[in-house]
């Protein structure tokens, strides 16, 4: 990772970074633990929050927190399955209507704009980082500006002026339990999207981002989470911008 970063420096070059956690919902010590975090690291945090399950102790915690730049994104609605069979887990598709999917998106959206008035940003996350591709296109009109699932974007606008702004590290492994995914190879999913971004072989613009999940992370995730945001962030060759900087302010 630092060999990586060094080759951003000797370019001139700094590469910029973000950190997305998904799956708020609830006050707990995972996520007072996660607000702490980013605190004490002074690095800006993007919190997907699940607005059908929010509760109100968990928003008051969000609010009052000290965090530099700390924004809050939409979540899908429920973060319900709706896949049908054979297909992988899927909220806003599948077997979802896709009226039923617009009004849950509608609803979600004004109980984050009511519970967030400071740090929404008119963003979605789908759950499962997937969606129907038709609803994509029709997200503007729903009030969003910018649409984060995962992998490297094919380019950053890419349905009717929607941005994109994906991750690209999960830190947990999903096909063990969530266990953390290790530091090797969770270090190469950093490079290889630095590595693509620095060579041109992928949208350049786009921040490489970490994701994790505060309610499923062990020991080991949770020390590798904090070493990655205090090395990078005391790196030349790496900074962490403010997330408004690089998501839309609003739909048109």
């Amino acid at each position: 990772m630092d060999g990586e970063l060094e080759a951003w420096a000797a370019a001139g070059k700094r590469a910029t970074l973000w950190w997305r956690d998904d799956d708020a919902a609830e006050d707990s010590p995972a996520l007072e633990k996660l607000l702490t975090l980013a605190e004490k690291e002074a690095v800006a945090l993007v919190i997907a929050v699940i607005p059908a399950a929010l509760r109100e102790a968990a928003a008051a915690r969000i609010n009052a927190s000290a965090a530099p730049g700390l924004a809050v994104v939409q979540h899908g609605y429920a973060h319900t399955n709706h896949a049908r069979d054979g297909e992988k887990k899927i909220e806003l598709g599948g077997a979802n209507p896709a009226d039923e999917c617009r009004a849950h998106l509608h609803m979600g959206r004004e109980i984050m704009s009511r519970r967030f008035p400071e740090r929404f940003l008119p963003a979605l996350v789908p759950p499962w980082n997937r969606i129907d591709p038709a609803l994509i296109k029709q997200l503007p009109a729903l009030g969003y500006a910018t649409l984060s699932t995962y992998g490297a974007r094919p380019t950053a606008a890419p349905k009717s002026g929607l941005k994109q702004i994906n991750c690209h590290i999960d830190i947990l492994n999903w096909r063990q339990s969530a266990a953390f995914l290790g530091e090797s190879e969770t270090l190469e999913l950093a490079c290889t999207h630095l590595r693509a971004r620095r060579l041109g072989e992928v949208d350049a613009d786009e921040p490489t981002g970490i994701l994790s999940h505060h309610l499923r992370q062990d020991d080991a995730a949770w020390r590798f989470l904090a070493e990655y945001l205090d090395r990078t962030a005391a790196h030349p060759g790496a900074t962490w911008p403010r997330p408004t900087t690089f998501f839309a302010a609003a739909a048109s």
